[in-house]
């Protein structure tokens, strides 16, 4: 990543140019995400007026890695909560950075023109991995031992929506990182109010959301793991349909 190609020579600043090169179809299939969450329309507005405004000394890969800082931010701002609700004002604060982080590390490469695909898709997505842990291990510190079970039914059924996100993307070369019209964006803002609610009225609100988070999750994993796998036997049909064609020429 050190050898990353200095941006300044190859910005372009042509409006259609750089939107084809950030949300058109890319070449690594893991690099282009479709996302189709209520407020994209507004993010890719938002785009337009940030991209050109990111400093050049800060690279992509920068932005990735920073997502490590927000993280372990939530996890000791949620440590202090258990004493101080106040606290999770900062875990907001946390959130609010990885958005922007998380959201434009990519689209800095693409409308640069010098990002790392595949390092990218990696650490970006094993740093999602790491956000969504600390999320989880700091309401820990906010809720009795007797509910721990819960939220690490929670973790297991954000995670499945992760892994359901990458076997798709293994079988189809589809990326889809939004589920109806909720994604990442929109998962962040209920955090957010969530952290606001619990340093109004306490933390009795988080302990008895958790099975009815974890039973709606079920309900909604099971829900695309049906239509997925309905998809997947389609195509499976077809390309043997294709393959017997071939074979009786």
């Amino acid at each position: 990543m050190q050898t990353e190609l200095d941006a300044r020579g190859l910005i372009q600043t042509e409006p259609a140019d750089w939107s084809a090169r950030v949300y058109g179809a890319q070449p690594f299939a893991g690099a282009g995400k479709s996302n189709s969450g209520l407020l994209v329309p507004w993010e890719r507005k938002l785009g337009r007026f940030v991209l050109p405004r990111i400093p050049l000394w800060l690279e992509t890969y920068h932005l990735t890695l920073l997502t490590l800082v927000w993280s372990i931010g939530i996890v000791v701002f949620d440590y202090l909560a258990a004493s101080n609700l106040r606290w999770l004002w900062l875990t907001n604060l946390m959130i609010v950075f990885h958005y922007f982080t998380d959201h434009f590390d990519g689209k800095v490469g693409k409308y640069r023109n010098t990002g790392l695909r595949k390092w990218g898709f990696y650490m970006d997505h094993l740093f999602d991995y790491v956000f969504l842990c600390s999320i989880v291990i700091g309401y820990s510190f906010l809720i009795p031992q007797e509910a721990m079970f819960r939220m690490l039914l929670v973790l297991c059924v954000m995670s499945g929506f992760m892994f359901h996100t990458f076997l798709m993307l293994a079988a189809t070369d589809e990326f889809k990182v939004s589920f109806s019209r909720f994604g990442p964006t929109e998962l962040r803002i209920i955090l957010f109010i969530l952290n606001a609610l619990m340093i109004g009225f306490g933390t009795r609100g988080l302990r008895g959301s958790l099975p009815w988070i974890g039973l709606g999750g079920v309900v909604a994993l099971s829900a695309l793991a049906f239509v997925a796998q309905k998809k997947l036997w389609q195509l499976d049909m077809k390309a043997k349909q294709e393959d017997d064609l071939i074979e009786h020429r």
